[in-house]
């Protein structure tokens, strides 16, 4: 019942969440933040069982913080979602995570990135991406409206349409989502809904 999707613009990655936390029929809470931050200019979306989501993401974000110290430098983030999609593959052959993510993240040498990463370990660079029922809705308009010029209004613009979609269309629609952009003054909430 997750959802999340991400968009890439000219100098930013802007991502969306629903914010419920459900278990089979029931609505444990609507308030639940699924965008992670992993440092000040990278951010996991992610979907799945509560227990795999926190522990994988808090697995990876504390080994990519201990490589930042024992280095002294940062990973990008083509580097993190190399590294996530090792995790997952390792973890896959053993005691699978059922999670499926998006990486934004933007780097001054390179400037924005989104990845897309399922629980098979798959890993795909994406303009936009998504996981869940309500991207079956979104993806398609945003295939549709997306350039590659595109701007921080659009983008919102491009997210508004999403959401409306999802709870125009959807029978099991999360009521609230949350949306955050990624650039190269960090990472931030632009709006909640």
């Amino acid at each position: 019942m997750d959802f999340f999707v991400g968009i890439k613009g000219k100098d930013f990655v802007m991502v969306c969440s629903d914010t419920s936390a459900v278990h089979s029929i029931i609505s444990i809470k609507q308030d639940e933040d699924k965008i992670v931050p992993i440092d000040s200019h990278k951010v996991f979306c992610i979907s799945g069982e509560a227990g795999d989501r926190v522990n994988f993401t808090d697995y990876v974000i504390a080994n990519v913080k201990l490589y930042a110290l024992r280095n002294g430098t940062e990973l990008n983030t083509k580097s993190v979602a190399n590294y996530t999609r090792g995790e997952l593959a390792t973890a896959l052959r053993s005691s699978p995570y059922h999670c499926n993510l998006l990486l934004a993240g933007f780097d001054k040498e390179t400037g924005p990135a989104l990845y897309w990463l399922d629980y098979l370990a798959t890993l795909n660079k994406v303009n936009t991406g998504g996981t869940g029922y309500g991207s079956y809705f979104t993806l398609s308009l945003f295939d549709k409206m997306w350039h590659p010029e595109l701007t921080v209004d659009e983008a919102v613009a491009m997210m508004d349409a999403g959401i409306v979609e999802v709870k125009k269309r959807l029978v099991v629609a999360p009521p609230h989502f949350i949306i955050k952009v990624v650039d190269k003054d960090g990472t931030r909430i632009i709006k909640t809904v």
